[in-house]
Formats: C-alpha cells, structure tokens, sequence
C-alpha cells in the first residue's frame, strides 16, 4: 500500500528526539526551532513526560467517557491554576481542527445563531466548519463551502462593527497570534474593541490559540497581552508534547446540556496523563516565563540584523521576514547548518522552538543564521 501522498517531504527522518534537539539515524543532531509546528512544549524525551505516560498507560490507556476518569479533573485544576481561567470549564477533544469546530457549534447552540465571522489570511483547521472559516480556498473542497462563515479584515474594528450590526453572528472566531499567515500580529487595542463589541451584540468570542497559546507568546494565552477575557478559549498543539489532544476552555456562563458535545478519544486517561505532565513540567520550570525572556532576546537580536526586512512576534512564536525564498533559507538552515525551522508563506521563516530553548541555544542559532545571511 502506498502512502497518500499530501506532503512536500525534506529527504531526513528524526528517530530520536532528547530536550531541544533530533537526532537521525546516523546520529547526527539537529536543534529544534520548530517542534513540529510547534506542538513540542516542553523538548522531547523529557523524563518527566516519558514516566508519567509509561506508568500510565502501563495501568489504563483508555476506557470512555461514559464512566469517571479523574485525570481529567486533574488536569483542569492544574491548567486553571496556570492559565488563570480556573472559574471556566473544561472539555477535551483529539486536535485543534475539532476543538474550533466543537467551539463554533457551541457558540451556535448557545445563541440560536447561524453565522460565524472569521478574519483575512485565518487559519483554523482542516475539518467542515474550521476549514470554511480558514482563508484559504485552495484547501476548501465544494462541501466545505458555505454562506455562513464570513470574513473580515484583521485589525479592523469598523468593518467588524458593520457585519456584527446584523445580529446573524453566533460568534468572531480569531486567533491569538496568526501563526500560518506568517506570525501576523493582532493589534491589543483591536482584541479588545471586539471583545466589547461582541458582548453588546450578544456575539460569543472565540480566542484560537490552538498555535499561540500554552506559554508559547510569554503569557499562558497570547489574548491575555490585551487583558480580555473570552466566552470560549481553543488550546491544542502544546498541550500534550506531541500526543494527540485539543481542549476547549468554555467561559461559566455557558451552561452545558447532556449530549450537547461529545467525542470518543478526547480526555483518555493516556492523553491525560501526557498533559498533566506538560503542565507539571512548565510550572515547576517556570517555562511560560522562560518564552517570554528569551524570545524577546531573540526578537531584539534578531531586529539588528540589517538583511531581514521585519521580525515579528512575541515570545517565542516568531516570524522573520527575509528578501528572496524562505523555502531555499530554511533547506540551508537544515542541511547545512542543522537547524529545523517552519516556515509560513513565500518570504517568511517561522520560528517555533520549545519552550524550554536556553539562551546558549539561541545564540547558537543568531550565530548561525548570521553566517548563513551573510554567505547569500
């Protein structure tokens, strides 16, 4: 049988991963800047992580959630205890695509609306509804297509008004930071202009931060740099160190009905168990406050160098935009230099370390990019 074949793939296979770093076959070693479009939170083979999902599944891997499963009240505690949001309500799901569609389903039961108003150059999953909401047709087949997802211009506080104006709108969908559009800034002053004016037309706001969230922005969620609070939080990515999960964080005024959401996988005892070592490992490492400090010494060190047209980010979710391919750049990155880096757009290099990158490895890697700027 032969693999469906959907991905440009780099002619390298990782088969080992230890903190920061991939090894291949050969033992060669590549840092890190990348995580797997950024779902490494916390490095690989951390041994925390390895104990905590060996001794569990080693017990129960998985039984449904028709029965009591008390990881999962573990780990809301513990993500409500770093989030700051232990007032909302949990539910747990298997990725990012399905915690934003269960997320607009919601809005939808809730408000008895139809319409979802998402914003330029979003991206927000490859499932029916998170698909339709994501600006990009090329990856929308004819069924995705619909009337009932709008889009609007980031950053644009007026052309929001006039679509919300209608009262069609269950809820604005947006991310924290937009990651594939290449580290596209949403303006504080823009989150918080909407967040009121979705609570005066009775619109529910949803925060994506399936890429910018967990720490990754030097706050637990990107959205809290502007100090709103949404109805509705989407996490995914980051949240259990590359073992499939999403979580819908779901505001208390959001009163939930037997059989409104549901999943089979979501909130296993294995995938439990994976994230509540993520979130043990980033409290007791002081990791969201790790991004935040060197990822603006990288943003900072990175805006001195003259060859790049713009650095943009926050923490350690980083986009540096260059003259020329990036595809070309990152291939060097990687094969000359040994440096996994992501990539978002034509000219656009995106970074995406864990959070556990050390200021040594980042000066490892301004060392190596400068030599690599200065050879094109």
């Amino acid at each position: 049988m032969k693999l469906f074949d959907v991905y440009s793939l780099y002619d390298i296979e990782p088969v080992r991963g230890e903190g920061n770093y991939v090894f291949t076959a050969d033992g060669e070693r590549y840092l890190d800047l990348y995580g797997g479009h950024a779902v490494i939170s916390i490095g690989h083979a951390h041994p925390h992580y390895v104990k905590s999902i060996s001794d569990q599944v080693a017990q129960l891997g998985f039984y449904s959630n028709s029965v009591q499963n008390s990881l999962q009240q573990r780990m809301a505690d513990l993500l409500g205890e770093l989030s700051g949001y232990d007032d909302y309500q949990l539910f747990l799901v298997n990725s990012g695509a399905e915690a934003n569609e269960n997320a607009m389903k919601l809005a939808s039961f809730v408000t008895g609306r139809e319409k979802i108003l998402a914003f330029d150059k979003a991206f927000h999953g490859r499932t029916s509804a998170a698909v339709a909401a994501t600006d990009n047709p090329k990856i929308q087949a004819p069924l995705n297509r619909t009337e009932k997802i709008d889009f609007s211009p980031l950053n644009d506080i007026e052309a929001a008004k006039v679509k919300l104006a209608t009262g069609e709108y269950a809820a604005v969908i947006v991310e924290g930071i937009q990651g594939v559009a290449g580290i596209r800034m949403v303006e504080d002053e823009f989150l918080q202009q909407l967040r009121e004016l979705t609570e005066a037309t009775g619109t529910l706001l949803i925060l994506d931060e399936i890429q910018s969230g967990y720490g990754r922005s030097g706050r637990f969620f990107a959205h809290q740099h502007a100090g709103i609070r949404p109805d509705i939080i989407t996490a995914a990515k980051g949240i259990a160190n590359g073992f499939p999960m999403g979580a819908l964080l779901i505001a208390p005024h959001i009163k939930p009905e037997k059989g409104m959401l549901g999943t089979t996988f979501g909130g296993s005892h294995l995938a439990c168990a994976a994230a509540i070592a993520v979130l043990e490992v980033m409290r007791q490492e002081n990791l969201v406050e790790n991004a935040a400090e060197v990822g603006e010494y990288l943003i900072e060190e990175l805006g001195k160098m003259p060859e790049l047209k713009e650095v943009r980010g926050r923490g350690l979710m980083i986009g540096v935009e260059i003259e020329g391919s990036a595809s070309e750049l990152r291939k060097r990155l990687l094969f000359d230099h040994h440096i996994f880096t992501g990539g978002a757009g034509a000219t656009t290099v995106r970074l995406l370390s864990p959070l556990t990158i050390t200021k040594a490895e980042a000066d490892h890697f301004l060392a190596e990019f400068k030599k690599l700027l200065a050879s094109n």
